[in-house]
């Protein structure tokens, strides 16, 4: 298949067997630094996050890095110091992520803060290996600012149900999105190096405020996971993928973000 970044629509592209796909650091270059600048507001500071699995961790950014010590619970005295980014995806509202651990024994962490009432969510992702084959996974958890209430579920989100939303992650890099429904999705690469390229993935979506929520999927065919904050009020997405590089078996860690439109809203009737 080719990989250019030509503007062919659609309706000039076909299918593409999955044995023709590129490895998936071919959309790297494409998708480029997010042009969404980071942001040092939490510098110098600390929170202890309590969270629903037993965890207190404390985490503190300074200098650009985050050092995080499990002060409950199971690995209590575990500790860590790594480079992180975060970006404000609105007031009080922010993506942080880093990297932990090399190599097969790397992870992908996370966190979705919001400082305005101490909810927080984490995805770790980290590779696996299923039935002999290096696959990916994700685990989510919730959890709060100490201090600031009650640890609180997750709550599921139908926002997106319905919804085919065109995604520009670069001037180069542009997918689609259909929500079929609240578990169900399909991606379709408009344009990059994945052009022509789709496929049908679980999904999980989950509430974050009004008008804004979490996306979490696992692709079926390539090794990635993807996480991200969708503002549909604001119309932009902030994220990341981890996956790794087949031929090298290199973490890869991808983030990006990006403006977007909602094409339509599938309606459907009832009768």
């Amino acid at each position: 298949m080719s990989t250019s970044t030509s503007t062919t629509t659609p309706i000039e592209q076909d299918y593409v067997p999955v044995e023709e796909w590129p490895d998936v650091t071919a959309m790297l270059e494409g998708f480029g630094e997010p042009s969404l600048g980071a942001t040092d507001a939490l510098e110098g500071s600390t929170f202890d996050i309590r969270f629903d699995n037993g965890w207190t961790i404390a985490h503190r950014f300074d200098g650009g890095t985050v050092t995080w010590t499990i002060t409950e619970g199971d690995g209590t005295g575990m500790t860590g110091t790594h480079p992180y980014r975060a970006v404000e995806a609105r007031p009080g509202l922010y993506f942080i992520e880093f990297i932990k651990g090399e190599g097969a024994h790397a992870s992908d962490v996370s966190i979705v803060l919001d400082r305005n009432d101490g909810r927080v969510t984490v995805a770790d992702s980290s590779f696996v290996d299923r039935q002999g084959e290096v696959r990916m996974q994700t685990a989510v958890l919730t959890g709060r600012v100490a201090g600031t209430g009650e640890i609180e579920p997750l709550h599921r989100s139908s926002a997106l149900v319905g919804k085919r939303i065109y995604y520009r992650y670069s001037p180069s890099e542009h997918y689609e999105h259909i929500y079929l429904n609240n578990g169900t999705f399909v991606w379709h690469c408009i344009r990059g190096a994945e052009q022509g390229l789709a496929d049908v993935d679980p999904a999980t979506v989950y509430e974050l405020g009004d008008g804004i929520v979490m996306l979490h999927w696992s692709e079926s065919v390539m090794p990635v996971e993807s996480f991200l904050v969708i503002d549909l009020v604001a119309q932009r997405s902030i994220g990341r993928m981890f996956c790794w590089d087949g031929p090298t078996l290199a973490p890869v860690h991808l983030p990006f973000d990006s403006r977007f439109t909602v094409l339509n809203e599938t309606a459907y009737p009832t009768d």
